[in-house]
């Protein structure tokens, strides 16, 4: 059914032609994100402890690190200011875990941590800019790593405890929480593919291991903020999903269906627990299948239980997302049975293809998350564009402007209650492993000791943007 409603507006779109400029509904905010491991540095000042991170990047004797990053813990002023000469309607942070909780449990709280936070929250409140706050940016405290992170059910205690007190600091601050940044990445690439901290390759089981528990983990953050804060400040708590949009290679009933199978794998894995109930059916049959043909005695994918269906059902009171892109997928052979994979329980494969470029298909994940999923409303936590180290950053506004005119059509034409855009990011930062790609809108000069900011063409649009609440497309 989902699939028909999509081609038939994907017609609709290649037939329109753009109407000149479009208005910013009043009522739509805009605004930039950052990671406090992205960002921060000062990764063993003032008492933090060491996170996950801290200790990958050190484990590999990495010199492109987060040590010192942009160094924000020390110039938070200048950058509040740039989000006050931008206009933003918010700006998202995240809190570093380990900075408040040096080894992630109540035993030690650091209150100089709490102050770097509340000074940041109060001066945002004071601009009148809405600070949106992400409990789980990656950055776990290195002491509940070793304790198994993801993989040990005990986390959703420690998680619990965290996020209880995050909400009691800072509930006076903050009415829009998010509780886990990205689980695919999480999980796919921290426990499955090893490229990201911790550097696990449990690509066949410890990836589905890592969703069971980081899912209940949100579920508690969540359950906690609903039964004991809520009344009293009347915020909104969500998990953040991550989904680029991906259009079958050919209109073949075979690539159609590897479409709907990658929407299921990639997307339903972590939104079909937390608005419909339980993992996507075609998960669990495909999983279970080839893990009895792999001589099993149960299948690789944690099965939950009623009482844990229920739990994680319904713990949302918005719809998050980051997306970048849009691509194509196609139907890949059933794999031979051999070892166990998720790219071989998902079993598509992505076309990548340079040319491809297809800003509409933002719109119409915007119609599917809509339809399928019946969220109260969809708020973009993250979209931008990776470029090089310059000034003149005209693609990044091409995507930005392309991409904000297919979401306000899909709030304005097509009746989807968007919440708002978040561009990726208010400044070049570390990347997860490089500072080669820059997706700020405002450059930083990590030569400099200074880490001098310049704010990029992007950023002078952006202003723009904000000021006129008009998008000249």
């Amino acid at each position: 059914m989902y699939l028909l409603q999509y081609f038939q507006l994907l017609i609709l779109l290649l037939a329109k032609s753009s109407l000149g400029d479009k208005k910013i509904p009043e009522n739509f905010l805009l605004g930039s994100a950052t990671a406090s491991y992205q960002i921060e540095g000062a990764w063993n000042e003032d008492g933090k402890g060491e996170s996950m991170w801290d200790w990958f990047m050190h484990s590999r004797n990495s010199t492109k690190n987060g040590d010192v990053a942009c160094d924000s813990y020390h110039k938070w002023k200048e950058d509040i200011e740039n989000v006050k000469a931008l206009g933003l309607d918010f700006y998202r942070i995240s809190i570093s875990w380990p900075r408040i909780l040096p080894n992630g449990t109540l035993s030690s709280i650091n209150q100089k941590g709490i102050d770097y936070y509340m000074n940041i929250f109060k001066a945002l409140k004071e601009a009148n800019i809405e600070p949106m706050v992400t409990l789980y940016h990656w950055d776990m405290p290195e002491h509940i790593h070793q304790l198994g992170g993801f993989l040990n059910p005990q986390f959703v205690d420690y998680f619990e405890d965290y996020a209880r007190l995050m909400y009691k600091l800072f509930a006076p601050y903050v009415k829009y929480w998010f509780t886990i940044n990205e689980p695919t990445l999480i999980c796919t690439y921290g426990y499955g593919y090893g490229i990201m901290a911790p550097g696990l390759t449990l690509i066949g089981d410890g990836i589905y291991q890592c969703g069971y528990v980081l899912l209940k983990a949100h579920a508690k953050a969540y359950r906690v903020y609903d039964e004991e804060f809520r009344a009293k400040y009347q915020g909104q708590v969500g998990l953040v999903f991550s989904f680029d949009w991906v259009e079958p290679y050919t209109n073949s009933t075979f690539d159609i269906e590897a479409q709907q199978r990658y929407l299921e794998f990639q997307l339903g894995w972590w939104a079909n627990p937390v608005f419909i109930g339980n993992w996507p059916q075609i998960m669990i049959e495909r999983i279970a299948n080839r893990s009895k043909l792999e001589g099993l005695a149960r299948s690789r994918l944690p099965e939950f239980s009623q009482q844990e269906i229920d739990y994680i059902k319904g713990t949302y009171d918005f719809f998050a997302l980051n997306t970048y892109n849009v691509g194509q997928v196609r139907f890949l052979d059933e794999p031979d049975i051999g070892t166990p994979s998720y790219l071989a329980d998902q079993s598509v494969t992505s076309v990548l293809d340079d040319n491809f470029y297809h800003p509409e298909g933002i719109r119409m994940l915007m119609n599917y998350i809509w339809t399928k999923y019946n969220p109260k409303g969809i708020l973009i936590t993250e979209n931008g564009k990776r470029t090089t180290d310059k000034l003149q950053d005209t693609e990044r506004i091409s995507l930005i402007r392309d991409y904000l005119s297919q979401i306000i059509d899909a709030k304005t034409e097509d009746g989807i209650n968007i919440l708002g855009y978040s561009v990726w990011s208010l400044m070049d930062n570390f990347e997860w492993g490089s500072y080669k790609d820059k997706y700020g809108i405002i450059r930083v000069d990590f030569d400099s000791p200074d880490r001098t900011r310049t704010w990029k063409d992007s950023a002078h649009w952006f202003k723009n943007l904000t000021t006129n609440r008009v998008l000249d497309v």
